[in-house]
């Protein structure tokens, strides 16, 4: 065997030959599993790195959809502001109007009674005077 090893063959625990000593074999054998063993756990991590891109992608989107939800119904709370704001103000400005009004037809009320006075003292006097 010492003459097979010199010239670079080797003979296996099975007795077959082989070109490589047993130990680099079996060394290499445990190398390709460990790369192997290297290569499967790389390829769960990438899957579960892809499922991570994915959901935090759909954890985005959802948080966008909540933020776009949340400009909207404050945007709807300030214009529902401004128009009772507005809507205050022309009630406002016609409670005024109505006020004019009121001093208006008051004023034109206490004239014509005072037309209607002097109308009443006029017709007394006449039906007094015949």
């Amino acid at each position: 065997m010492e003459e097979l090893s010199s010239k670079g063959l080797y003979v296996d625990d099975l007795q077959k030959l082989r070109v490589m000593d047993p130990e680099m074999a079996s060394q290499t054998e445990g190398l390709r599993n460990e790369c192997g063993d290297f290569v499967t756990q790389m390829g769960d991590f990438q899957k579960m790195a892809d499922g991570f891109i994915t959901l935090s992608d759909e954890v985005s989107r959802e948080l966008e959809r909540e933020k776009m939800g949340a400009i909207g119904a404050r945007n709807k709370l300030k214009s529902a502001a401004r128009s009772r704001e507005q809507q205050h103000q022309q009630l406002q400005a016609l409670v005024i109007e109505r006020k004019l009004a009121l001093e208006r037809l008051r004023l034109e009320y206490e004239s014509l009674k005072k037309v209607e006075q002097e109308q009443q003292e006029f017709i007394d006097q006449l039906i007094l005077q015949q």
